[in-house]
């Protein structure tokens, strides 16, 4: 076959289109096109939807566990929703494959807004946090549906233009989320944060899931219908497993130490169990994808998350400034997605993705460097933003492989892989960080925002170099996700 092949280079060969004109009109077709119009539209929607509620959470949080006298219970409302959510991934993939993505993501978006209610009308903090339960299983069940969804309802060449909306579904959100949160809790009150959005899913729900239902509906054929019974207990096992480590991390008291072990002793086998064989030791293709995706999330949102902190305590910016240091990394991420979706980069995939890995731990490795007073301040924000791009390379670059990769009748349960991956390791990475921080005097975990204004400057390069190290890691494992190798 001659290198003039346009699968090869992008180039449409105009006798063959001239020949067959309804390939032609296919291949001009767009995620915005009349025929998927609605359906992007609509999916789109859902995603803003869920990054405005990630946003603005953090900011209303506060003031609601003073309210309801649940300060001690703070952190279960975040860890909640971590931990249903897990199950709520696992679930919906094994649903999606089987009875089609329809259920999953009416059911998600259901259980988010029901959540949303409970919170947002709670009285005592256990109430809320049982919303904030039910909001994480809404989340779980969503997020692996759509990207069932969108393995069945768009064709391969148009997948890595969704994923680029989808990421930059979250830049408005990044920016305006807090803004908008502070003062609504503000002027209105911290319940209208909440109980506010669930009145916005009746658009997306009204002009995606007629589109769902009919692109994507039903069982792939020969698909066994009945659930893998097995999947369900590990999923059950990974929620519970990682709630009592997550307990135990917020229990500092020796008695901890039991719920820890016990944690682990049901997360390890179930998170093998789950993933795909093969991916902690990066087994070319599948695994290693899924592996990606887990490296490069954990070890970036591990990194960020000292970001503000260090430039508060240690360069004296306020907290808005501060803040705004990461704003245009929202911007780009979304560049970067942008830029893996054009169809004449195809070919280069996973060249972008060792760049994105390669960009992330430059970013997360020069971060340290403000540390020095010599420094100017506003380094850190472009680094940053280098760091976002790659990300934005990286992230949807493993979604738009884990379904090519992916059986149709497998992609709701390796769907449900990807988001495991990146969830535990967020949280564990976030757990080593947060150890290293406070083993070298940047304070302890419960006191960490109120004691870090006397941290050693050593305690976040502590964070940020081992980061850095575990991103590296990610560009050799970028090199390994091609299976035909």
């Amino acid at each position: 076959m001659s290198g003039l092949d346009p699968r090869d280079t992008g180039v449409a060969n105009s006798t063959e289109l001239s020949a067959d004109p309804s390939a032609a009109a296919e291949s001009a077709e767009t995620v915005l096109s009349r025929s998927y119009r609605a359906l992007s539209i609509g999916i789109v929607s859902v995603v803003l939807l869920i990054a405005f509620e990630a946003t603005a959470v953090g900011t209303a949080m506060p003031v609601a566990a003073r309210e309801l006298d649940g300060v001690s219970l703070y952190a279960f409302a975040f860890s909640g929703f971590f931990t249903t959510s897990l199950f709520g991934m696992v679930l919906s993939g094994q649903w999606a494959d089987r009875r089609g993505p329809v259920g999953p993501v009416t059911a998600g978006i259901g259980a988010f807004a029901a959540g949303l209610l409970v919170a947002g009308t709670a009285t005592a903090m256990w109430a809320f946090v049982l919303g904030r339960a039910v909001q994480g299983l809404g989340g779980g069940l969503v997020i692996v549906g759509l990207y069932v969804v969108i393995g069945r309802a768009y064709p391969e060449r148009l997948r890595p233009a969704i994923m680029a909306a989808f990421s930059a579904s979250w830049v408005v959100p990044s920016i305006v989320g807090p803004l908008a949160s502070g003062a609504v809790t503000e002027h209105l009150g911290w319940r209208w944060v909440f109980v506010g959005i669930p009145v916005l899913v009746v658009f997306p729900l009204a002009l995606a899931l007629p589109q769902i239902s009919r692109r994507a509906s039903g069982p792939v054929a020969g698909t066994d219908p009945s659930f893998d019974r097995r999947r369900i207990r590990l999923a059950l096992g990974i929620s519970l497993g990682a709630g009592l480590l997550q307990y135990a991390a917020q229990d500092l008291r020796p008695l901890s130490l039991l719920p820890g072990v016990l944690g682990a002793a049901l997360l390890v086998p179930a998170v093998l169990g789950l993933l795909p064989r093969g991916t902690y030791r990066a087994a070319r293709g599948l695994p290693s994808v899924v592996l990606l995706r887990g490296v490069a999330s954990g070890s970036f949102i591990a990194a960020e998350s000292f970001v503000p902190l260090m430039l508060v305590t240690q360069r004296g910016l306020s907290p808005t400034l501060a803040g705004f240091s990461l704003a245009a990394g929202g911007a780009t991420w979304a560049a970067g997605s942008w830029v893996q979706s054009r169809p004449r980069l195809e070919p280069y995939r996973e060249r972008l993705t060792t760049l994105g890995m390669v960009l992330v731990a430059a970013a997360i490795a020069a971060a340290p460097s403000v540390l020095i007073d010599s420094v100017p301040v506003w380094t850190l924000a472009v680094a940053w933003s280098f760091g976002c791009f790659g990300m934005g390379l990286v992230i949807s670059s493993a979604g738009v492989l884990l379904l090519k990769l992916s059986a149709p009748e497998e992609a709701g349960t390796n769907s449900a892989s990807l988001q495991i991956s990146d969830a535990l390791s967020n949280v564990v990475l976030l757990s080593v960080g947060g150890a290293a921080f406070a083993a070298l005097g940047g304070g302890t975990a419960g006191h960490m925002v109120a004691e870090a204004s006397g941290s050693h400057p050593a305690a976040f390069a502590a964070v940020f170099l081992p980061m850095a190290a575990v991103a590296l890691a990610g560009v050799w494992v970028t090199g390994r996700l091609r299976s035909d190798r």
